[in-house]
């Protein structure tokens, strides 16, 4: 069999309702626009959201309006107390070693260290960014942080 013999099986396919050619053709008359009103009247119809004068849902939720700023660098955050909790004294810790615990979950933002909690062993801390509060405690602890 080509694939010029392959045909839908019968009744699969069906001709559009042709609409507004005379009551006998089934879809006279109104052509399944209802009686009156906008919405039954040829041009322009309505644009998406509108609600017949009445304020539109959009306005009265002004925290979903706004923009998303496709140049803004996103960090995955992690805190000096898990940091603390989850290593041990003299760790060298990575932003490969986090996602394999599943201290950071996205693999695709970079890591930024911020200075909640404290630290109170070395580790030599590798990562894209770090707060200045997180640099000095690290510091004060005897470790290192290096900015990749």
């Amino acid at each position: 069999m080509m694939e010029h013999e392959v045909s839908p099986p019968r009744g699969a396919r069906r001709n559009r309702k042709r609409v507004g050619r005379g009551d006998a053709a089934g879809g006279g008359s109104t052509a399944g626009r209802g009686m009156k009103g906008q919405k039954s009247r040829s041009g322009k119809g309505l644009r998406p959201g509108f609600e017949g004068g009445q304020l539109p849902l959009i306005k009265g939720l002004p925290m979903k309006r706004g923009f998303n700023n496709r140049y803004k660098t996103y960090y995955a955050l992690v805190d000096l107390s898990t940091l603390q909790e989850r290593f041990e004294s003299g760790t060298r810790v990575t932003p490969e070693l986090l996602r394999g615990l599943g201290i950071v979950r996205r693999t695709s933002l970079p890591v930024k260290i911020v200075g909640d909690g404290e630290l109170e062993h070395a580790l030599t801390v590798a990562a894209h960014k770090f707060t200045a509060s997180a640099r000095a405690k690290i510091e004060a602890a005897g470790g290192s942080a290096e900015e990749i």
